[in-house]
């Protein structure tokens, strides 16, 4: 016990002090990527421009806090897809789970975890200007990258959908008027067995147009080593993309850019590991959890677990073991059509961007993540058809004093989902053990029907009750196809505009937006599971938590029945002071508000339990309350339902545009109200609204129960703050030389008193939320990056020396705050080296990210039943309620490992 106090403190220290250590270094050589001048350039005219605020700007005189990244940079960290952002933008940080499908984008520790499709991202996605509903799909290919501007803090006054917490906008390579007939293409190889080929070509149409395809292809043996014979390794890559585009240039005031594009995988994708410490916790006599061997490892093993147990001082090991037949199969397919028209009017511009996108991810999943045969899908399916439409007008009034802007837009999204997991062949066995062990945990022996000597009367095992009740055996029941059909409209008006009040000192930007969102579900429960329902009227109900694990009682809900419709408008904006008091200068302070929309929680286990008032003694309680409200044990619509989540922010910061260096500032605060959050519990996923009580709830919130700490509506209050600073620059020490970093400090804390959605009680599973950090929420995030590349002499050919590395503090992963799940610090590193001909018509790199070999994860989660109980559970007063001991098993989503091959580039 005192060795793991010493080993926790020492952990601390460390990771604290190399938090110090790099910010110091960060504030004196700091920030954001950016192509070093060419060889004719002045060492001070390297210069960003962005887009952000939809006019061409230099990025040291935008007053909001937005990161730019060139597609140059992009290439020589080597990045293909959003995730690997993270290692050039230190406020973000892009991870995920179970599916590429589900990962999520936090920026400032704010993020929606994306294990659910009823879930939009608290960060706005956008590819050449059309909105993108859920994160993962920019985990696709994306072809060759022009650039890819971070806005932090909620938006919604600029670009066509709102978002609460930031917005990634990536604008690909287009087709050029003025290149001719060229084209470049790359083959890269790697370990893993990695392939990569990508090039384009660019086809000028006459005097007035110009076409350009993209294509992609790239496969990768996996990383996680699977021990069942026969069976593939897992996380591998297989995918492509094609991308064509028509720009078109009539006359000089308008200009038409028409994109399609299609793209594909069929993966094998993502698996989970087991997560060091595996132990038995019990509650010492001084209130500190006591570690010893695991009791529930032995029992699994038996059953054929065949769990990889990594070394007491490593995290994980890459190996897993999979029941054969079942894979982690994600195929995908990812298609849409958008044109966008610039058109100048003469007093004013006209834009319209027209798209529609069709997603379909097809998933398969061993749901426990080993050997043994307890959960299992083949085909979870989610697939989003999208159309949207945005139209803006903008110009200049008062003599060039008023950029205004007003606009509209209009997106259509059609749901579907449909999931098939079930129980498996080893369940109801297994289920056996852990009943029985409950009742008793004398003789246990997995060989046995009932893993128990206990008399049949006292507990007949669930094949017994299966028969006692007329009921299905438990495998091979579950979900067979229950499905939801989810119809969304969103509509908005939106207007930003800057006021030149002292010419070229003083500016006042006001920005509003209103936004009316509907929502309509229809809902098809297809559960073979008739055992759940039949076991909720007998005695032995404390048993339904096992039979119950797939539901068995959900109704089916027609569109337009109570609880299926979410109807919902609300105003944001936000207002922005910035002054230069001289020409390299420029401070402002912003003020805003963001928004985004409620609606379903698209799993069934949202559900109420049906009660019964014989066997259940709260049940009545329950029943009491009204209809088509949750809590009330009747399964209903409403159950389903989350509300809107919204942030006030305010921000104050200054760019300095100096003399070969660039250094910006911002320093936040921003509070949520109705924090959308998604919590894995060990079986099933809940959504609820973070929120706080503004009276004392006396520790309700942290003790464990479901039915105290509950909070008047009209006494709620934020339940998340983010505050916090940015500090990125960019060096030009000398010609051709840059240096790069950049510094996030972030404190996001949920508040004290929390309370679920409406003021209901907290979620058992989330006591250890008040008080503590958002998961997934690093406190300070470094990123630095070195980039050389001198010319050879006079012979025309250059070289590239480049280095880039992000360094993150300790982060729970965890939704649920597990201290089991805290990734310690760690660094990842990247680096290229480079040789090109004149022109750079050629040339040849040896690359490798992760260039430390780094053993990390991005997520972790309990093994599903795999045990119960956590540190913080334990090591909480008796009096709480909290079980005082712990065998839970967790599970690890890594990180890739050290990759390096060679790319060979060309162009004509």
């Amino acid at each position: 016990m005192k060795t793991f106090r010493r080993s926790f403190g020492r952990t601390l220290l460390r990771s604290s002090a190399l938090g110090v250590s790099l910010a110091i270094v960060a504030s004196a050589a700091p920030a954001f990527a950016q192509d070093a001048p060419q060889a004719d350039e002045a060492v001070d005219e390297a210069e960003i421009i962005v887009t952000a605020t939809r006019r061409s700007e230099a990025l040291s005189d935008v007053p909001i806090a937005v990161s730019a990244v060139t597609g140059e940079t992009l290439a020589k960290t080597g990045a293909t897809d959003v995730r690997q952002l993270n290692q050039v933008a230190p406020s973000l940080l892009v991870s995920g789970a179970t599916s590429e499908v589900n990962f999520t984008a936090r920026i400032r520790g704010i993020g929606t975890v994306g294990e659910n499709a009823g879930l939009e991202s608290s960060v706005g996605l956008f590819i050449d200007g059309v909105y993108r509903s859920r994160t993962g799909v920019g985990l696709s290919e994306l072809g060759e990258i022009e650039r890819v501007e971070v806005l932090r803090g909620p938006q919604g006054t600029l670009f066509g959908r709102n978002s609460t917490a930031g917005l990634i906008n990536i604008v690909t390579k287009g087709p050029s008027l003025s290149d001719g007939f060229s084209g470049n293409a790359s083959a890269t190889y790697g370990n893993y067995n990695f392939w990569r080929l990508d090039g384009a070509v660019n086809v000028p149409l006459g005097s007035t147009a110009a076409a350009r395809i993209d294509a992609v292809w790239q496969q990768r043996d996996g990383f996680i080593e699977n021990v069942t014979p026969g069976e593939p390794d897992i996380n591998d890559r297989d995918r492509w993309l094609v991308r064509g585009q028509i720009a078109w240039e009539p006359t000089d005031d308008i200009k038409l850019r028409l994109i399609a594009d299609y793209s594909k995988k069929a993966e094998n994708c993502c698996g989970g590991v087991l997560l060091n410490p595996v132990r038995n916790l019990s509650r010492g006599t001084d209130g500190f959890p006591v570690a010893s061997a695991n009791t529930l490892l032995p029992l699994l093993q038996a059953f054929g677990a065949n769990f990889q147990v990594a070394p007491a001082n490593e995290p994980f090991v890459r190996r897993q073991s999979t029941t054969p037949g079942v894979t982690y199969r994600t195929d995908s397919k990812d298609w849409g059509l958008s044109g966008e028209l610039t058109w100048d009017l003469g007093g004013a511009t006209l834009t319209s961007i027209t798209a529609y996108r069709d997603y379909l991810n097809e998933q398969g999943q061993d749901g426990d993540f080993q050997a043994m045969d307890i959960l299992k899908r083949f085909d979870l399916d989610r697939h989003f058809k999208l159309f949207t439409q945005e139209v803006r007008l903008q110009g200049e009034a008062l003599d060039g004093r008023l950029d205004w802007l007003v606009g509209g837009y209009y997106a259509n999204e059609k749901l579907f989902v449909d999931d098939d997991i079930v129980y498996g062949a080893d369940y109801e066995r297994y289920a056996n053990c852990l009943a029985a062990t409950a009742i008793s945990a004398a003789n246990v022996n997995p060989a046995s029907a009932t893993c128990s000597n206990l008399p049949t009367t006292i507990f007949p095992g669930f094949q017994g009750l299966a028969a006692a009740t007329g009921s299905a055996r438990l495998n091979g029941t579950g979900n067979n196809g229950a499905s939801f059909d989810q119809r969304s409209n969103n509509w908005a008006l939106f207007t930003h505009n800057t006021f030149d009040i002292v010419e070229d000192k003083v500016k006042l930007t006001v920005g509003a937006r209103y936004t009316h969102e509907s929502k309509t579900l229809a809902a098809d429960a297809r559960f073979t599971n008739t055992l759940c329902p039949a076991i909720l009227n007998t005695p032995l109900q404390s048993l339904a938590s096992l039979a119950c694990v797939i539901n068995g009682s959900a109704p089916s809900f027609a569109r337009g029945a109570p609880g299926t419709e979410f109807s919902e408008g609300q105003w944001t904006g936000t207002a922005v002071l910035s002054v230069k008091p001289f020409d390299d200068l420029m401070v402002y302070a912003s003020a805003s508000k963001g928004y985004k929309a409620g609606g379903f929680n698209l799993d069934f286990s949202a559900l109420d339990r049906v009660c019964n008032t014989t066997f259940d003694a709260a049940c009545a309680g329950r029943l009491a309350r009204p209809v088509n409200t949750q809590g009330n044990g009747r399964p209903e619509a409403t159950d389903l339902q989350f509300a809107s989540e919204k942030v006030d922010a305010f921000e104050v910061g200054f760019k300095y545009d100096g003399d070969g260096i660039d250094v910006n500032f911002a320093a936040f605060y921003q509070r949520y109200s109705n924090y959308q959050l998604n919590t894995f519990n060990g079986v099933n996923f809940e959504v609820t609204n973070i929120q706080a009580c503004q009276d004392s709830l006396g520790g309700a919130d942290k003790d464990g129960s479901a039915t105290t700490g509950s909070c008047a509506a009209d006494r709620l209050k934020p339940g998340v703050t983010s505050k916090g600073f940015e500090l990125e620059a960019f060096l030009r020490p000398a010609r051709h030389f840059t240096v790069n970093a950049g510094l996030t400090y972030v404190d996001t804390k949920y508040a004290k008193d929390l309370v679920g959605t409406g003021g209901r009680p907290l979620s058992p599973v989330l006591f250890q939320l008040p008080g503590n950090a958002v998961s997934n929420a690093p406190q300070y995030a470094v990123t630095a990056g070195l980039s050389w590349s001198p010319p050879i002499g006079d012979s025309g050919m250059s070289a590239l020396f480049y280095v880039d590395t992000r360094l993150q503090s300790d982060t729970n992963t965890g939704s649920d705050l597990d201290l089991e799940k805290v990734q310690d610090s760690f660094v990842t590193v990247n680096g290229r080296i480079g040789l090109y001909g004149a022109d750079r018509k050629w040339g040849i790199e040896v690359w490798a990210q992760n260039l430390l070999n780094k053993t990390y994860y991005m997520i972790g989660a309990d093994m599903p039943l795999q045990g119960s109980g956590t540190f913080r559970a334990v090591a909480s007063p008796a009096s709480t309620g909290l079980a005082g001991t712990a065998n839970q098993l967790f599970v690890g989503f890594p990180g890739e490992p050290r990759t390096f091959g060679v790319t060979l580039r060309g162009k004509f």
